[in-house]
């Protein structure tokens, strides 16, 4: 944990008066600065992946300062409509700077080597929940500076987790696991900043095609994607994740202290993780017809196991809706399996989202483990996932698996078993628990 002696530090490497200046833009007076080299447009810098947050810069994307602005988009995802909408509805004052007094993170993570490597990291902004500190010569002289990351601590109440006291799964302790069911944790709410060069290194693509699919799948929301080429960061309106660690997360970086990992057994000093994507149906309204909230119930018992053993879990939640295709094409594919000729039959289960969307899958994984890699993961002992792409681009990305575990049978529900068989049968991990045949995949058949 950084001290307050670092953090001094961090402060006089830029002293404020080498600082330029902000300017103030209002809402009467907008100076488009759409062009690179336009009167008016001088972005502070931004060296990704430099050794100090002073040497790199803060990433500036409000709208009081338009031409030192050096990225793109706005800050809260597609919540930003809405802070909008409440400008125009005269509720909000559109020069309101957020008062960060008493808002520090509960814990400071890093920094760590991940952090200063510009290829580790290309989707978050690893200075992001430490601004005020990192930062403090340009809040001294009046920049509107927004956290992208903000940590603080929770009781987690999960019925799943009542059950398994009930049955004597996991024991309460009073510590990490109180009498009545309730999980004690840290949490990191984060939004994407995206760096735009690792980004299109990520995909194996140009910088210049990946901001015109960018310009053009937004509609041309964005014409700064291709006039701006100087702005090297984007943040893009989309859903960020959560990151939920069950246990003392000083120790999560250390590589001596065991790593379970489930990207959604008895854990003796292990960090149990899981990369879940959401799933608003199931996560939260219990549908059965897929695995995600058994899958996330079952990391988060093993969370609390592994935490209670001297080690720790660590749950990422990304917005990633529907194989982030979104709900409507999700259920529009529920449609189109339940009716199809012959039935709901797990040979046909990617092909239906094929139909409907043009693609199976748009959640890049490439880009997942960049959370892993800003809390400063190396090695995970007990990866609890099936999913070969999430344990091909954590692997990739230079982070070292020991062990897969698939999720126990008996938690599938019967609907699910679609989807088991059939994302089995394509590749994920199956471990001694799953083995389908093509034979057994034409048999697996959900209900009408």
């Amino acid at each position: 944990m950084p001290t307050a002696a670092a953090n001094k530090k961090r402060k006089a490497d830029a002293p404020a008066e080498e600082i330029e200046d902000p300017e103030h833009q209002t809402l009467e007076y907008i100076n488009l600065t759409t062009h690179t080299g336009h009167f008016g447009s001088k972005p502070i810098k931004m060296n990704w992946g430099a050794e100090t947050p002073q040497e790199r810069g803060p990433v500036i994307a409000t709208v009081k300062h338009g031409g030192q602005r050096n990225a793109i988009g706005a800050h809260s995802g597609g919540y930003c409509i809405y802070t909008a909408l409440a400008v125009a509805a005269g509720e909000l004052n559109p020069s309101h700077i957020p008062n960060l007094a008493q808002t520090a993170p509960v814990y400071e993570f890093g920094p760590f080597p991940s952090w200063k490597n510009p290829k580790s990291i290309v989707t978050i902004d690893p200075w992001g929940h430490d601004v005020v500190s990192a930062f403090a010569p340009y809040y001294e002289k009046g920049y509107d500076i927004r956290p992208t990351i903000a940590v603080t601590k929770a009781h987690i109440d999960f019925p799943e987790v009542k059950d398994a006291i009930r049955l004597g799964r996991v024991v309460p302790d009073g510590t990490i696991l109180m009498e009545h069911g309730q999980t004690m944790v840290t949490k990191a709410a984060i939004e994407p900043v995206w760096y735009l060069p690792g980004v299109a290194e990520r995909f194996g693509c140009s910088e210049a095609t990946l901001r015109q699919a960018l310009f053009k799948e937004t509609n041309m929301m964005y014409p700064e994607l291709l006039t701006r080429t100087d702005i090297k960061l984007f943040l893009p309106p989309i859903g960020g994740m959560t990151v939920y660690i069950w246990g003392n997360p000083g120790t999560i970086a250390d590589p001596n202290v065991p790593l379970t990992v489930r990207v959604h057994d008895e854990c003796n000093g292990s960090v149990t993780v899981r990369v879940h994507d959401e799933c608003n149906g199931s996560d939260v309204f219990g549908s059965d017809i897929c695995t995600c909230r058994p899958y996330l119930a079952h990391a988060i018992e093993e969370c609390i196991k592994g935490a209670q053993n001297g080690g720790n879990g660590v749950v990422v939640y990304y917005r990633k809706e529907g194989r982030a295709l979104g709900e409507v094409t999700k259920y529009l594919v529920y449609n189109m399996r339940k009716r199809a000729e012959g039935g709901d039959l797990a040979s046909e289960y990617f092909n239906c989202t094929h139909r409907v969307a043009g693609i199976t899958d748009t959640r890049f994984q490439a880009m997942m483990p960049d959370a892993l890699h800003w809390l400063g993961i190396t090695k995970i002992d007990r990866f609890i996932s099936m999913s070969d792409m999430k344990y091909d681009a954590i692997v990739n990305s230079g982070i070292e698996i020991i062990e897969r575990v698939p999720i126990p049978p008996e938690l599938v529900p019967a609907d699910a078993q679609v989807e088991i068989a059939a994302k089995v049968f394509v590749g994920y991990h199956g471990g001694d628990k799953y083995s389908v045949t093509e034979e057994d995949l034409k048999k697996v058949k959900g209900r009408s």
